[in-house]
């Protein structure tokens, strides 16, 4: 048997008049999720436990079978080790985002304008690291290139509890009151505003805004946390696996977890990424012997950000068509036996442009044509119709145990 795990992140989401009273999964026409959910299962689970911020890192440590309560020690040093950064134990690893913020001479007056810079390109974002580098930092903070406008900073011996902000959360809003706050957040401050001017005289800054581009005018520091430790996937499921995401936080997990990350041309975290890549490198994990493969597309979840249903609508579709219809075309093709699992991590509503905790819809399908339940009377994978189907897993990290069908759901409701 091989088991696929396919995550749109952030895909579900709320009504809007504009989609006659549908939410996006309703209104987007995805004839393979469609087909997969009427010929499996449906529910809802809760991916993000009670207490824990909505974050991409809780839900997808709760999919891929791991309890946010015991293994969760932040965002950050997850994104760090997948890009080859070795955390020590009393260093603290803060995610650190190129943003563009408005123009206000008093750094603390200024307003988010983009979370990613104009989702600048990794090339040069590492440019504009490499020259903070010579400002900002000293024996014990250090900054490190990562993907696009994720970085990252490490401080040796710094705070974790300082209280930091996504700025994914604070889009078109004045930072004053989102500003860092607790232990540490002088010196915090200190090199964000250094960093705002240090950018805004950078020659790149200046070519990308003749050519009509947002210009990285800063670094915001946020999801701080320490070095990781995982139980192997392998131990926990005997099975071996890979993971396919051009997001340094999924590929984190997935190197924490024992699992392979698998490079793929062209993939990016938007909704321009190579999703045929993605599905084609996914298939031919499997055939070539992986037990599982775990993808995550993170398009869907940067269109909520935002604030774009137009194209929210066209990343699903996308999906659907590139991704879920060809691995299972590919592998019904194959004559092997197989399961897949599609599920948002979190909701990212459009309306509010960032994550909440609701629990999310899933669909499993066995191609043996084994159902653990009937499914609800709603045709189509929604919101609605999952939630209809009357399955609720409120520990999200026993998910997984239903697709591999190491526990029953009544075994699961009695945890």
């Amino acid at each position: 048997m091989k088991y696929i795990i396919i995550v749109p992140d952030g895909m579900a989401d709320y009504k809007y008049k504009e989609l006659d009273g549908r939410t996006p999964m309703e209104y987007a026409n995805t004839p393979a999720m469609d087909s997969l959910s009427e010929s499996g299962i449906m529910g809802v689970a809760r991916t993000v436990p009670a207490g824990f911020s909505p974050g991409s890192d809780i839900a997808n440590l709760s999919i891929m079978g791991y309890d946010p309560r015991v293994y969760h020690r932040g965002r950050s040093p997850l994104e760090a080790i997948s890009i080859g950064i070795e955390p020590g134990e009393d260093d603290v690893i803060f995610r650190c985002n190129l943003v563009t913020l408005s123009n206000e001479s008093d750094y603390r007056e200024k307003t988010m304008i983009d979370y990613s810079a104009g989702e600048i390109s990794t090339e040069d974002s590492a440019m504009l690291i490499e020259y903070l580098k010579s400002g900002l930092e000293t024996e014990d903070i250090r900054f490190y290139s990562g993907v696009s406008y994720r970085n990252i900073m490490v401080w040796k011996g710094g705070p974790y509890k300082t209280k930091l902000t996504p700025p994914h959360d604070i889009l078109e809003k004045k930072i004053t009151p989102y500003l860092p706050s607790g232990t540490g957040s002088k010196i915090m401050l200190e090199l964000m505003e250094q960093s705002s001017r240090m950018l805004q005289v950078h020659p790149l800054n200046r070519s990308r805004m003749d050519r009509g581009y947002r210009p990285a005018n800063s670094i915001w520091l946020w999801g701080q946390g320490k070095k990781p430790y995982l139980a192997n996937f392998y131990d926990k499921y005997g099975l071996r696996g890979s993971v396919i995401s051009a997001v340094d936080l999924i590929r984190g997990i997935g190197i924490c977890a024992g699992l392979e990350v698998v490079e793929v041309d062209g993939i990016t975290g938007t909704i321009d990424t190579n999703l045929s890549g993605k599905a084609k490198a996914a298939a031919d994990e499997l055939l070539a012997g992986k037990d599982f493969v775990y993808v995550h597309i993170e398009a869907p979840d940067e269109c909520s950000h935002q604030g774009s249903l137009k194209d929210k609508i066209r990343a699903i579709e996308m999906i659907d068509r590139e991704v879920v219809g060809y691995i299972q075309k590919v592998m019904d093709k194959s004559g092997q036996d197989y399961r897949i699992m599609v599920l948002p991590d979190h909701y990212t509503p459009v309306r509010l442009r960032t994550h909440t905790s609701k629990r999310v819809p899933f669909l499993i399908f066995d191609s043996t044509g084994s159902k653990i339940t009937e499914n609800g009377k709603i045709p189509g994978f929604s919101e609605k119709a999952a939630a209809a189907a009357g399955i609720i897993i409120d520990r999200g990290h026993l998910l997984i145990d239903v697709l591999l069908q190491n526990k029953t759901l009544e075994e699961i409701k009695k945890h």
